[in-house]
């Protein structure tokens, strides 16, 4: 799938062209005035080494704005990260150098992720770039990096809309090209939330129709399309696709997406909104009468403060489950098992497991394992090291050098249900796990009830 067979509203009228975008912040960013602007976020590791050298790591993600459940759990990691990097250090070439950790905050914005990754590249030095959550902090800081040529590891975007939504062609050779070079990415695909939709979807009798809830942007743009994305995979499937179009995020009213669905009679609802906007959507669907049985939303309800806002509304809404305690996997770094993290996580913060946990941990898992190996500090060599990396980390094993596409591993998916809980008010519970049986499920799929 090449980028002009995405829809055509990947090319929206009026944004300025990313790449546009970054030379002008490359000149902002040179600027006195930039790093003031962007510091307030910004923190530095305590670890202390012999080495006169440091390796400076920076770390985008969205902590304010509609996205900010994405970042929720940095704190508790880059706490946990600081601190063992303090201890440990890194150690390159036989030689151990002290960690500092840049962390920068996108605010949901593409613009703002690219103008802190132009002020970690250009400013900072940063040897390194770690990023998460969403093609739009993703991509502009992975596009930054591209452009100006500093290593960047990405992660928690499924891999469609990092690698098409920056220009890739499935379906490219396993050769690195001039394009990708300094961009690398872990996590799962569309592939794998089709066969865990197939596996939650086939466990309750539907008419097969499916209204489609798909935002004006780049997951928007992959999870609609009609060759790879849901229309193309699950209609093959005998499943009917209502798709009212694009819709542009913040939306306060889907009155109309909402009057498409109940006019086809969509007895499954599906989609990839930010958080508030399902909320609205959500609640506007309940008092408008949309009641379908299966509702299986992606990015949106991943996180128990976003279900926790939907109040008794929220009872066997359906999502994609990446990362949670129950997964049988451990920790490179620390060796905690994921029920050990999440628990550790829930004792520092009093809150509940979220799923970015295992993911924001594993990303400084990659980033330890990818310095271990390289040859040297050179740029060069650390892309080097990772292209060729296979690690197992606590999201599951990852490997660099078997695909799907150049520069991308996959991390495991399976399929779960939130259902009222007993020490919160929802838990999330496995009902999907034919790809991955080794992540036992806890209970089978039920339709939504309503009161």
């Amino acid at each position: 799938m090449s980028r002009e067979q995405l829809p055509e509203s990947s090319a929206r009228s009026g944004q300025l062209d990313r790449r546009g975008f970054l030379q002008l912040a490359a000149v902002a960013a040179g600027s006195t005035g930039l790093l003031a602007a962007c510091g307030g976020v910004a923190g530095s590791s305590s670890s202390t080494s012999s080495s006169t050298k440091t390796i400076k790591i920076g770390y985008v993600s969205p902590e304010t704005g509609p996205l900010a459940d994405f970042g929720q759990a940095d704190a508790f990691v880059l706490s946990q990260m600081r601190s063992y990097f303090g201890q440990h250090g890194i150690t390159v070439a036989s030689k151990k150098y002290a960690v500092d950790i840049l962390v920068r905050d996108s605010q949901s914005t593409d613009a703002e992720a690219g103008t802190v990754a132009s002020d970690l590249i250009l400013n900072s030095k940063v040897d390194l770039m770690l990023v998460q959550s969403t093609p739009d902090t993703t991509n502009p800081v992975s596009d930054a990096c591209q452009a100006n040529g500093v290593p960047c590891i990405s992660t928690v975007a499924p891999w469609e809309s990092w690698f098409v939504g920056r220009g890739g062609t499935i379906g490219a050779t396993r050769a690195a090209s001039s394009s990708w070079k300094w961009t690398y990415h872990f996590f799962w695909g569309l592939e794998d939330l089709e066969a865990i939709y197939t596996d939650m979807w086939g466990q309750i009798p539907t008419n097969k129709i499916v209204g489609g809830l798909w935002p004006n942007d780049s997951d928007g743009d992959a999870f609609a399309n009609k060759t790879t994305g849901i229309p193309g995979v699950m209609g093959k499937l005998g499943y009917k696709i209502v798709d009212p179009g694009r819709y542009a995020d913040g939306t306060t009213d889907f009155s109309s997406q909402i009057s498409d669905f109940k006019s086809h009679n969509a007895e499954i609802m599906t989609g990839v909104p930010i958080p508030p906007d399902f909320t609205t959507f959500w609640k506007e669907a309940y008092t408008q009468g949309y009641r379908p049985k299966i509702a299986s939303v992606a990015k949106a309800i991943l996180f128990p403060a976003a279900v926790d806002a939907l109040g008794d509304v929220a009872n066997n809404l359906s999502s994609e489950y990446w990362w949670g305690p129950t997964h049988p996997f451990s920790s490179s770094l620390t060796g905690q098992t994921s029920a050990a993290l999440a628990a550790a996580y829930t004792s520092a913060t009093g809150k509940q497991w979220t799923q970015p946990i295992g993911f924001a941990h594993a990303l400084f898992e990659v980033a330890n394992a990818t310095l271990s190996r390289a040859k040297s500090l050179a740029p060069d060599d650390i892309v080097a090291a990772i292209s060729a990396l296979s690690l197992d980390t606590v999201v599951g094993p990852l490997d660099w050098t078997t695909g799907p596409v150049p520069n991308v591993a996959k991390t495991p998916l399976v399929g779960a249900q939130w259902r009222k809980g007993t020490d919160y008010p929802y838990d999330l519970v496995i009902v999907a796990n034919t790809q991955h049986p080794n992540i036992p499920v806890a209970g089978h799929m039920e339709a939504i009830t309503y009161a």
